[in-house]
């Protein structure tokens, strides 16, 4: 299989990212970790492993990057303010520097984003913000509210940044149009205790008119690696 390592000063966050490419070709995904992780978590979970076969016939390349969310969402040593530009900083550094590396090697139209726990956060909300560029997500034990990290505070920013604050109130046919022919994945346990999140952001999509598929795994599911590792191979 093949595997890339890359590191750059990003211009956006003003501090060195990286991140990992694997597969040469195929659907292509950016791949989110879960709350504060690294860009090699997937590969050290066996997530990676779990699809090796797709990756390395070239249906699959998974494009894992680096979280921030130690200096955005979960930095209480800065105000809410600074937390969410932050956050708004690191989208900037996906669109603008990890897209391009993507399309450079690749040049499958179509483009997915993945997350486990607070990464399918970031994957949703990635997918919804920029459904012209991410036709497919796939969310496994998401959580998607994170407003309880901005300690009551509340702009243009954060709300843009809360799917199930902004996703009910769009009515802009661009963006609706484009939900409409995209994939949305949400697969989650019964003994995740983020069910209810994923039943919550389902409803919504329903109610938009917006195609999803909500998965509730049954036996003994829940809210971690091992049933993230079969959810994988299940939709790759």
């Amino acid at each position: 299989m093949k595997r890339e390592y890359h590191k750059w000063f990003s211009p956006s966050l003003g501090r060195d990212m990286e991140l990992l490419v694997f597969g040469h070709s195929g659907v292509p995904a950016l791949v989110f970790p879960t709350s504060q992780g690294r860009f090699y978590e997937f590969e050290d979970r066996g997530m990676v492993n779990a699809v090796a076969g797709e990756l390395e016939h070239g249906h699959l390349q998974l494009f894992c990057v680096d979280s921030i969310d130690s200096e955005s969402w979960y930095n209480r040593a800065v105000p809410p303010r600074w937390r969410i530009a932050r956050h708004m900083q690191y989208e900037q550094y996906l669109m603008h520097e990890v897209i391009p590396l993507i399309r450079q090697g690749n040049h499958t139209q179509n483009l997915g984003a993945i997350g486990t726990s607070f990464g399918g956060y970031h994957a949703l909300n990635i997918a919804l913000r920029h459904p012209d560029i991410f036709s497919g997500m796939l969310s496994m034990g998401g959580a998607f509210d994170p407003s309880n990290f901005i300690s009551g505070y509340y702009d243009d920013d954060c709300y843009f940044s809360i799917p199930p604050h902004y996703l009910p109130n769009i009515s802009d046919h661009w963006y609706l149009d484009r939900y409409r022919h995209n994939t949305y994945v949400f697969a989650t346990g019964v003994h995740d205790q983020c069910w209810n999140d994923n039943e919550r952001m389902a409803q919504i999509f329903r109610n938009k008119g917006i195609p999803c598929r909500l998965d509730v795994w049954g036996g003994d599911t829940g809210h971690d690696w091992p049933w993230w590792q079969r959810m994988l191979q299940a939709y790759l």
